[in-house]
């Protein structure tokens, strides 16, 4: 079997675990704290991975922010800012997004093989079109990345996304940040949708931390044999 890098899921949901609210204005489920954890994590990763629904709406720029880490990286020989990565089926993507608009280097997209052409048309220009096949498994992504260099991963969601990731078995690490609210709306996003997960009530997942950032609790798990402590 291939390899693949080791697989770090990020998320913030709400204490009725939703990513989002279901209106067009992005719901904020973190706190200063805690974007300067997650940008710490983020300088650590070789890539960053989000689903296309997330850049769509939240237009995310997924660069390391504070001078210092970028500063580190350029040091040690790698770009300022992680590889960026997304899966779109039909690429419905804006190229003067921030997503592609923002950062050095090249940006991945990874489509099914029926829209590989018309992804290129529209975003040849800004990012590199991989061909992912019939239809997108984020294990042959997983696999593709490894190939390409990336040794660490880290997925920033949307629901969508987290739930292959972790319904394939795919990820190694959790780290959920739970904000001290509720959404309550069925419309908005969940963490994750249906779907038949390794962890169960007789196979339950192994939480290592546990940290107060604020108002906001960090839960980090681990959920494989390759989890990095």
């Amino acid at each position: 079997m291939a390899e693949r890098p080791y697989i770090l899921l990020s998320c913030g949901m709400s204490l009725d675990g939703y990513l989002d609210s279901a209106t067009d204005e992005r719901l904020l489920l973190s706190n200063a704290a805690d974007f300067d954890r997650v940008d710490g994590v983020r300088a650590g990763c070789d890539a960053i991975l989000v689903g296309a629904s997330t850049v769509r709406k939240d237009n995310p720029r997924l660069l390391v922010r504070a001078p210092e880490r970028r500063q580190e990286r350029v040091a040690a020989g790698r770009p300022s800012s992680p590889l960026k990565v997304t899966l779109s089926r039909e690429a419905r993507l804006d190229p003067a997004g921030d997503f592609f608009a923002t950062g050095e280097g090249p940006k991945l997209v990874y489509c099914p093989a029926d829209s590989v052409s018309r992804a290129r048309d529209r975003l040849g220009a800004v990012a590199t079109v991989v061909d992912g096949g019939r239809t997108v498994r984020m294990r042959r992504v997983s696999e593709d990345l490894h190939a390409r260099g990336v040794r660490r991963l880290m997925v920033e969601g949307g629901g969508t996304v987290h739930t292959q990731f972790l319904t394939e078995g795919l990820a190694d690490e959790l780290q959920l940040v739970v904000a001290p609210f509720f959404v309550g709306d069925s419309r908005a996003r969940r963490f994750v949708g249906d779907g038949l997960f390794p962890w169960g009530p007789d196979h339950r997942a192994k939480l290592v931390e546990t940290r107060t950032l604020g108002d906001v609790v960090l839960l980090r798990y681990a959920l494989s044999t390759r989890f990095e402590g």
